[in-house]
């Protein structure tokens, strides 16, 4: 078994850490993360990773329900309103049918939502002021 100090070792070998989402259907998904920012660049058939900056997920031509509904991605911004501004002119809901939900303060930071077409809750969060200067 490994000892604990390998794990800086082990965590210096890292050069991505990235998600698998399902997609119930592949090209529509592709243009919804498309449009919300990210860039695809394919990887296989049926493979896409989705790329903004030096953050990235993997999109998967695979569906399972059960699935796609219980998937959360989190992602942790410095400017919700940038982004909350930018997810409402893209009009998703009339689109792709996803479902938002506008930036609500909870007792740890600002927080919005976005469902995408497969189901995958996105929720996008800043932290609140009086978190960072803890």
């Amino acid at each position: 078994m490994s000892d604990e100090a390998d794990r800086p070792k082990l965590a210096s070998t890292v050069q991505a850490l990235r998600p698998v989402l399902p997609a119930k259907n592949f090209d529509i998904s592709k243009q919804f993360y498309a449009d919300l920012g990210f860039q695809p660049q394919t990887l296989d058939k049926g493979l896409v990773e989705m790329q903004l900056g030096a953050w990235s997920f993997i999109l998967q031509d695979h569906y399972v329900p059960q699935w796609a509904d219980n998937v959360v991605m989190h992602m942790r911004v410095a400017d919700l309103r940038l982004w909350w501004d930018h997810i409402v002119t893209l009009n998703l809901e009339s689109r792709y049918g996803s479902k938002t939900r506008s930036p609500q303060l909870e007792s740890w930071g600002l927080v919005a939502g976005v469902v995408d077409p497969s189901g995958v809750l996105w929720r996008i969060s800043q932290t609140a002021p009086s978190q960072v200067e803890r």
